[in-house]
């Protein structure tokens, strides 16, 4: 074997002698329940809100409000999955169109102050 060849290995193995005495700390940690459990229903909202966010409709009246799709996703991904799950809540339980029973008990309230300042005779002729 040539010398330069030798002085190669040497300089390879030394390094590798060396090396071994610097390890990499590691930073790992036990993972708890709730955190998996928080994460799995982060990511599981996460993607029921984008999915509502996705359709047609939703998109064209957020255009039409001025907000860009993308800083929408981008507030989402920012929000806390306390947060998330409120917004989901909320959405699943708002009714399309808002609650027909307000409308229809707002103009019962409107009727009835006409009638009673006499503006009209609704009542009267029932």
């Amino acid at each position: 074997m040539s010398n330069g060849f030798r002085l190669n290995v040497v300089r390879i193995v030394s390094v590798a002698l060396v090396s071994m005495g610097c390890m990499q700390a590691s930073y790992a940690g036990i993972v708890s329940t709730q955190a998996a459990i928080d994460a799995e229903t982060r990511a599981a909202t996460l993607s029921k809100l984008e999915a509502v966010l996705i359709q047609d409709a939703v998109g064209q009246q957020l255009q039409a409000f001025g907000v860009d799709a993308d800083h929408v996703s981008q507030r989402l991904q920012g929000m806390t999955t306390a947060e998330l799950v409120n917004l989901e809540n909320r959405i699943g339980s708002e009714i399309a169109g808002g609650d027909a029973l307000a409308v229809i008990g707002t103009v019962f309230l409107v009727l009835l102050i006409l009638e009673l300042v006499g503006v009209t005779d609704v009542f009267k002729s029932l």
